[in-house]
């Protein structure tokens, strides 16, 4: 594993990323919700960025991988400003952001601060306002008096050791919903769903395919797919869909 560089950001935190030089336009990868820039989906894509010339640039949110802060004292909005100056102070021109879970959320905040620099979108599991409808709506009487007092620890699928969601990270989430108020993306965006992902059900695609304002969306489903959407068939599809807004790039 070679070691990452390091942007230092207008808020002091430390970001450690990526980078291949490559034509443009560029990929970024955003991933999800604990994930690193380490997993599978990342390193696929940087692998084929490198066989195909294409710039491409991987990060880690704060609080999340090699970067600085510790991840329970993070919030959306921080992840969201981790990723917006990344992309705005190491690429230049426009970048196709394929976001990943929580990912997929911090790309639409992206391209609604900076629509300009945005080419394409590729959604894999996306899943924005996730900390409203699916944490805080999910949780009962006992769990939301237990945020208010600071946090609450959830089950995880994916370790023994439990999620720790903080009051911070819901009360900033609500300032950044994006399924709440028009969501305009002037550029073509492909999102692709597992049906059987029980962590963001295909019901999130298909209300963010219904909500966003789009010259050009579409969405996969992919039968039997979980959240991880990391197969080889899963990831040759995320490929095909970043070709598929790149051949589009071209052609505008």
């Amino acid at each position: 594993m070679t070691k990452p560089s390091f942007l230092t950001t207008g808020q002091n935190r430390s970001i450690a990323y990526h980078q291949t030089a490559g034509q443009g336009p560029g990929v970024v990868f955003l991933g999800g919700f604990k994930s690193d820039m380490e997993g599978t989906k990342a390193i696929f894509l940087e692998d084929w960025a490198k066989e195909t010339g294409r710039a491409f640039l991987r990060m880690d949110y704060s609080g999340h991988g090699q970067s600085s802060g510790h991840f329970l004292d993070g919030a959306i909005g921080d992840w969201f400003e981790d990723a917006l100056e990344a992309i705005t102070r190491l690429t230049t021109g426009p970048q196709i952001l394929v976001g990943s879970s929580m990912g997929g959320w911090i790309s639409l905040l992206v391209a609604r601060a900076r629509p300009a620099r945005i080419a394409g979108l590729v959604g894999i599991a996306a899943a924005p306002d996730f900390t409203e409808d699916s944490m805080w709506a999910g949780f009962t009487p006992a769990q939301k008096a237990e945020l208010a007092a600071g946090q609450v620890a959830l089950p995880s699928d994916y370790s023994e050791e439990p999620y720790i969601i903080t009051k911070r990270l819901i009360e900033d989430g609500r300032d950044r919903l994006v399924l709440r108020s028009p969501l305009h993306l002037p550029f073509p965006v492909r999102l692709l769903q597992g049906t059987a992902d029980t962590d963001v059900p295909p019901a999130v695609a298909l209300r963010l395919m219904d909500h966003a304002d789009s010259p050009d969306l579409r969405l996969t489903l992919v039968k039997g797919a979980d959240h991880r959407f990391s197969t080889p068939e899963c990831l040759a599809m995320i490929t095909t869909a970043i070709t598929d807004l790149l051949g589009k790039a071209h052609h505008a």
